[in-house]
């Protein structure tokens, strides 16, 4: 079920590239401070993941809710 719910939240996440440096910026709109920078969009994912992974175990370890808006 976690797995399932890290899933559907990572297929809403947005990414661009940044002008500065040409870098990944990648984003998921309603999980306040969970983003990710790097050189690729491979990369960039990845990063997204583990913090989206890390945030959600976070929240559910200090019985926070886990969104704060839609997805």
């Amino acid at each position: 079920m976690l797995v399932e719910y890290l899933q559907t939240s990572l297929r809403h996440a947005h990414y661009e590239i940044l002008e500065e440096d040409k870098s990944f910026y990648g984003e998921i709109p309603g999980f306040q401070g969970v983003y990710a920078n790097a050189p690729t969009l491979e990369e960039c994912h990845k990063q997204l993941k583990e913090v989206l992974e890390e945030w959600v175990l976070f929240r559910i370890h200090k019985n926070l809710p886990l969104l704060s808006g839609p997805i």
